[in-house]
């Protein structure tokens, strides 16, 4: 027999629920509520809402899949109803820039959206090749910012990525990884390049960034995204088996995931958090995250000691 409880169970019985049931399309985005908040990109000033998508697995769908390419639809429509815009995908993701640049068409949605995407080959060439190749997935003559993903040969697809930044056919450029153990290769790369972004993984329980890298980033000026912001899952549901605690409320938040969203912003590095999803409740979830009280050293200290 199963003792726990799945995210889509918590959200149907926890107070959340209220905020699911007022949605244009049956899923709850109260078109009333307040934009997400946004934060400045460093090196342009540009603001960008603090709560994004990532399209890992959950658009990797076939655009015939039905159910899967409706729900992605919502978790789209979802996002622009909220004021957000973040996008993160890559060709590591099967077809989930395919199904971006499709979606993002059938919604006229192109010039709301904040395209992010990855290069991830070996080699100059073959990385025009696939940069070449995702824009047209994504159906864009433009990408809003391009990044290495996981430092596969970043020195010759950085040089790559500053040449078609000065041509305009990206507008910001970066570097990614998922993992502490990249961290000493991330530190030099930020210490020598001048980066527009950098993308890495953070979490309750995965702290290790906070003892150099997002300090570094801070001082030189690079936006962050984050990745993995639940821990890889584990946290998520252990947490979930736990009643919510009644000072949630005072940062408005009604479940789990936006607690822990909450906490990913709560560090000053912090520019935009990317939880992947293709389900359009957990995307409204999240979204909760980016309102309400400003996330402060109270709340990390609070769920610090949940641990």
């Amino acid at each position: 027999m199963r003792t726990g409880i799945t995210r889509a169970e918590f959200l149907r019985l926890s107070a959340g629920t209220a905020l699911l049931a007022m949605s244009p399309f049956g899923l709850g985005a109260d078109m009333g509520q307040q934009p997400v908040r946004r934060r400045a990109i460093p090196s342009s000033g540009e603001q960008l809402p603090v709560i994004g998508v990532g399209t890992y697995r959950g658009f990797d769908i076939s655009r015939d899949a039905g159910a899967a390419w409706e729900d992605c639809r919502k978790v789209l429509d979802a996002l622009f109803a909220a004021g957000g815009s973040v996008i993160d995908s890559s060709p590591m993701y099967g077809q989930a820039e395919e199904v971006v640049g499709g979606l993002l068409n059938e919604l006229k949605a192109q010039d709301r959206a904040f395209v992010a995407t990855k290069v991830w080959t070996q080699g100059r060439q073959s990385g025009v090749e696939q940069m070449r190749h995702s824009m047209r997935l994504l159906r864009r003559q433009r990408v809003d910012l391009m990044q290495v993903h996981n430092l596969v040969d970043w020195q010759e697809h950085l040089r790559t990525l500053r040449q078609w930044k000065e041509e305009g056919r990206i507008r910001y450029l970066g570097v990614t990884h998922y993992t502490s153990s990249a961290y000493d290769e991330l530190e030099r790369v930020l210490r020598a390049e001048k980066l527009d972004f950098l993308q890495i993984d953070y979490a309750l329980n995965d702290r290790d960034a906070e003892e150099r890298i997002l300090p570094l980033a801070q001082e030189r000026g690079v936006a962050v995204l984050i990745n993995r912001p639940f821990g890889g899952g584990n946290l998520l549901r252990n947490l979930l088996q736990q009643p919510l605690p009644e000072w949630a409320s005072e940062y408005g938040c009604t479940s789990w995931p936006q607690l822990l969203l909450k906490f990913c912003l709560s560090h000053p590095a912090v520019t935009c958090v990317i939880p992947g999803t293709g389900n359009p409740r957990h995307m409204l979830d999240n979204l909760q995250a980016g309102r309400g009280k400003e996330p402060d050293q109270a709340l990390r200290k609070m769920l610090i000691r949940l641990l």
